[in-house]
């Protein structure tokens, strides 16, 4: 069976760098076999999460409520702002938890500081919803990386994000279904335990 691999751009540019890096990766993530699908959240405009409301009726959140269940792995694409990732994934994060289990993440940065505090703090995030992480991540420099049209013109870029889609694609496949092996077998000590039902 086909690995789900869900993208998230979480910039607000029209045209993003980030966005840019993940259509790439996830179209070398199809040519590993793997179904995809991509979410905008400039496009789908998510309302702030309130911990102390329930999730409110929203057509951009159902979307993502849906692409997070479908997904086996995930590739998380910001902007580095001000060192940090945006409010916009910070805020997609903030919605999800039990979903993120036993899922792998990928992560792709826009940014002209290799974008390693990015990276990692929503790794940091992801590890707090017991969701695992790829060791190393991609980092894109705008019109460095990038031609007027929006192209990728460096080849160690495209190499490093195509690398990113394979492992996306091979290990978030191993990971899900030793996952749901886990949550099948009932006796087995594992962290997977605490999410059966």
């Amino acid at each position: 069976m086909a690995t789900k691999v869900l993208g998230v751009c979480g910039s607000m540019r029209v045209e993003s760098y980030s966005g840019g890096a993940v259509r790439l990766a996830l179209e070398a993530a199809r040519e590993q076999g793997a179904e995809t699908r991509l979410l905008n959240l400039r496009e789908i405009k998510l309302p702030t999460y309130n911990p102390d409301e329930k999730a409110p009726e929203h057509e951009g959140l159902k979307m993502a409520t849906d692409g997070v269940i479908w997904a086996d792995a995930f590739l998380l694409a910001s902007p580095d702002y001000h060192g940090s990732m945006s409010g916009a994934m910070k805020n997609f994060l903030d919605f999800y938890w039990e979903e993120f289990a036993g899922k792998l993440f990928g992560y792709v940065c826009a940014s002209h500081e290799k974008g390693l505090t990015v990276m990692e703090q929503m790794r940091t995030s992801v590890r707090q919803c017991y969701g695992w992480s790829l060791p190393y991540g991609v980092s894109v420099y705008g019109e460095k990386d990038f031609n007027s049209s929006g192209e990728i013109v460096n080849a160690h870029v495209e190499r490093r994000l195509r690398m990113l889609a394979r492992d996306l694609v091979v290990y978030g496949s191993l990971i899900r279904s030793q996952f749901q092996a886990d949550l099948a077998d009932g006796a087995a000590e594992t962290f997977a335990a605490r999410y059966r039902a």
